[in-house]
């Protein structure tokens, strides 16, 4: 790492037939005649296989019913249906007005042909049109005029904006699987591991802070802000936790337990876990003045993916032996396995929108999104991405997840949930998308990679309205750095 080089600036980001409708008459085998020898009489009317009635010598006085007409005094229905009619096809101001008669066929009065003006002079003239909506384009699009008539607008889908609106420069960000180097706290503040160094940047003003520096021995392999407050843990190349206070950039202890590196961290309240390659997971109380309270064991190699779920309840932890655990509070072994996957399992997210809701992603030779009931103990579904998944977060705004992928696409896709389809596809990042964070307003995520980038996107949005922009700086356009 080069102290010379300024940590992270800002860059500019670059059917029926037709015989069911006739009437079906059948005829008695007796009474059909011998068409050979049968000659008809000449006064004798001629009756066909199908009745057309005549109704000019019906005689509707005999049934008391009055001789058909088109009078004006129809009934209120009626009016109202032909009202409805002529509005939706010549307009709202045609209601009152005469159909159009030519003149031709309009004597007028006295025999004197009389101009009879068209109800709406623009009916099939062209006119150019930008950007309608598709209630635009609905024949009753002003049907909040008629009494009685409801139409619900089209709601148009959401567009996800395919360019990051920053880029931070992040020198020596490592091109590791299995570490989490980059973490959003809840108080807007991003915690980024470069080399031995871990740095703070404050979203709501670009300020840059260097936390810590563990020296030329040592080395960042993790990040986990606390769910509250302002509790930074850091795990180290040397198997060792610390845990810092980040509003005063003060070291409060230094945790042991680990043989080998931390690469994977998860809060719970005052309960903070920690998965090593040593293949075991610590359950650490900070409260405590043991080192850890608990020793979860399992996993037959590097621990690379750690998860509590929202109500605090249960673990999912992820290995490079390829299996997805899940523990309560109390054990000590794994009260669910799964084994589906067929590469390691780092990425890892519990759902907001439905309790015991999981999602897991397996690497490159596996490249599957698994979705889990941990409540039932059921899988539920699978999706292939075609890239090795390397971070999953779920949305807490809306039913939709970002997935992040290393081989071969390095892309960032944007799901919707259950169905999986895919609501964006976003690209920029030329290493593999191996961090993810997701900002405390729900509304944007943080992605890095070994091409010691961070990209801000805003791809979810927010609770209230899916047109708000992020408050986290999506007007700062530019790029910077962080060291």
């Amino acid at each position: 790492m080069d102290s010379k080089t300024p940590p992270l600036n800002d860059h500019q980001p670059s059917t029926s037939s037709s015989d069911d409708l006739e009437p079906k008459i059948q005829l008695k085998p007796h009474l059909i005649p011998n068409l050979n020898s049968y000659h008809p009489s000449p006064s004798r009317t001629i009756y066909s296989d199908r009745f057309i009635p005549s109704r000019s010598s019906s005689n509707f006085a005999l049934f008391h019913l009055n001789t058909p007409s088109h009078s004006s005094n129809s009934d209120d229905s009626t009016n109202a249906y032909t009202s409805l009619l002529r509005t939706a096809l010549f307009g709202p101001d045609s209601a009152g007005v005469v159909p159009t008669v030519t003149p031709e066929k309009f004597g007028g009065i006295n025999n004197k042909n009389l101009h009879v003006s068209s109800p709406n002079n623009n009916i099939f003239k062209f006119k150019t049109e930008t950007r309608r909506s598709l209630h635009s384009l609905s024949p009753f699009g002003f049907d909040d005029q008629l009494p009685g008539v409801s139409h619900s607008p089209v709601k148009t889908p959401r567009k996800v904006p395919r360019s990051p609106y920053k880029v931070l420069d992040a020198p020596a960000l490592q091109d590791d699987f299995y570490l989490n180097l980059v973490d959003w706290s809840s108080h807007n503040v991003l915690a980024v591991g470069l080399g031995n160094c871990v740095y703070l940047w404050h979203a709501s003003s670009s300020k840059v802070v260097k936390l810590c520096d563990l020296g030329i021995d040592d080395s960042v392999c993790s990040v986990g802000w606390a769910q509250r407050g302002t509790h930074l843990a850091v795990g180290t190349s040397n198997g060792k936790l610390q845990i810092w206070d980040a509003s005063r950039c003060k070291r409060l202890r230094i945790m042991e337990g680990h043989r080998l590196r931390v690469g994977a961290l998860a809060w719970s309240s005052s309960l903070l876990s920690s998965g090593s390659r040593d293949k075991s997971i610590l359950q650490r109380d900070i409260r405590a003045q043991d080192d850890f309270v608990s020793k979860l064991s399992g996993h037959k190699s590097e621990v690379c993916g750690l998860k509590w779920s929202y109500d605090n309840r249960e673990l999912a932890s992820g290995g490079n032996d390829n299996r997805l655990f899940v523990w309560n509070q109390h054990s000590t072994q794994p009260i669910l396995k799964y084994s589906e996957h067929t590469a390691a399992v780092k990425a890892i997210a519990w759902s907001p929108h439905m309790h015991g809701l999981l999602a897991s992603g397996g690497g490159t030779a596996d490249r599957c999104i698994r979705f889990w009931n941990t409540t039932t103990n059921s899988h539920l579904s699978c999706m292939d991405t075609g890239s090795q998944v390397c971070n999953l977060v779920w949305s807490k705004n809306v039913n939709e997840l970002v997935s992040t992928h290393g081989y071969s696409q390095n892309q960032i896709i944007v799901w919707r949930y259950p169905t999986m389809s895919k609501l964006a596809t976003l690209t920029g990042h030329t290493y593999r998308v191996l961090y993810l964070a997701i900002s405390p307003d729900g509304q944007t995520i943080v992605t890095g990679a070994g091409d010691e980038t961070l990209r801000f996107w805003n791809v979810f949005p927010s609770p209230k309205s899916q047109n708000t922009e992020s408050e986290i700086g999506s007007s700062s356009l530019g790029r910077t750095q962080i060291r």
